[in-house]
């Protein structure tokens, strides 16, 4: 069986996105997954945030009720 460069199936798909890539070489498929790849990164930078806006919160109430 002969290489076909253009068999979907023969190319090597990255598994994760280098900032700053070459995208042109990407399909549109490529493109969707790297996106929605990067929405769930997103999210859970979004939600580690929070958590660590939360415990600074509570540790900042905890200190300020301590010293009075």
């Amino acid at each position: 069986m002969a290489f076909d460069p253009f068999d979907e199936e023969t190319r090597l798909r990255p598994t994760g996105h280098e900032f700053g890539q070459d995208l042109s070489k990407l399909s549109i498929d490529e493109i969707d997954d790297r996106i929605a790849m990067l929405e769930r990164e997103i999210s859970r930078l979004q939600e580690a945030r929070r958590g660590k806006e939360n415990s600074l919160a509570a540790a900042s109430a905890f200190f300020k009720l301590g010293s009075s």
